[in-house]
């Protein structure tokens, strides 16, 4: 029985890949917690894997504090770069396949069409540069690492902007969006479900690495995303469209991050849900429907 090890166990990602785990029961799943298994302690991973035979590692831990990390540099490095060589290191002793989850905060926004893998990358931010500075690191120190870039990653699990939305809703009346960032919302449970089939076709002999895109299809603002969330909630709070100019952040966001997803489609041969669909499913579960 393979062994598919899961590090960040309380993220969006790691929780939808648990409830996926159910319908894998040939695969043993291992989900640890940053307390469990600290992936910056060299010394903690090497006793882990000595302990334990891991035939793939999907790296769902991240520092994913946007704002935060430009003041929190050295801490979104350690986490989002040095610690993911640690990974792409350690798997490349012990021959374990290792899958690491990557963002569109990568680009730089200026793009006016999708954004395609070998595409040029400038991070607008300091999450952005570490999240690239971890993808050079794992490929250079373990080149049969598989990197998946995604975006605007929601779920019914953890904090995100879906779940935001949902609580804004009920306590105002009125709120405002921006509307001038082009991308695709992604379900974590769509995102889980593509792991699982690259680790499915790997087990048949197919050899997948280097960096594909993945996000539900479709391009929206977050405007028209929080718009939908109304839509299905039946809502009556009132949302203002806002440039993102009337909303300063710390971190400079991506204008334009909509990824070119035709490499995953192609290498998988998989239909990927538009988010509309994908997040009816998922406000469907948050509303106990």
């Amino acid at each position: 029985m393979a062994t598919i090890l899961v590090t960040g166990a309380n993220g969006q990602l790691a929780n939808e890949l648990k409830v996926l785990s159910a319908g894998f029961p040939q695969y043993q799943f291992l989900f640890t917690t940053k307390d469990e298994l600290p992936i910056e302690n060299t010394a903690a991973l090497t006793s882990f894997f000595e302990k334990n035979k891991i035939d793939y590692l999907i790296n769902c831990a991240a520092y994913t504090a946007v704002d935060k990390a430009e003041s929190e540099k050295e801490k979104a490095f350690l986490i989002n770069a040095v610690a993911v060589a640690n990974l792409a290191n350690i798997c490349s002793i012990y021959q374990t396949k290792l899958i690491h989850i990557s963002t569109d905060y990568v680009y730089d926004g200026s793009a006016n069409v999708p954004l395609k893998e070998e595409g040029k990358t400038a991070p607008l931010n300091i999450y952005g540069a570490s999240k690239l500075k971890g993808e050079e690191l794992a490929l250079e120190k373990n080149s049969s690492t598989l990197i998946i870039r995604t975006s605007w990653v929601y779920s019914s699990f953890g904090n995100n902007f879906v779940k935001t939305m949902m609580r804004l809703f009920k306590e105002k009346s009125e709120i405002s969006v921006v509307d001038d960032q082009f991308g695709s919302p992604t379900y974590a449970a769509d995102i889980a479900g593509v792991i699982m089939k690259f680790i499915e076709e790997t087990k048949q002999g197919k050899s997948f690495s280097g960096i594909v895109n993945y996000s539900n299809s479709g391009v929206t603002t977050w405007y028209e995303f929080a718009e939908e969330i109304k839509l299905l909630l039946n809502s009556n709070c009132k949302i203002n469209a806002i440039p993102t100019a009337a909303y300063p952040t710390p971190a400079k966001r991506p204008l334009y991050s909509v990824l070119d997803t035709s490499k995953i489609k192609k290498l998988l041969e998989v239909e990927i849900p538009d988010w509309k669909e994908s997040l009816k499913k998922c406000v469907g579960i948050l509303n106990g429907d």
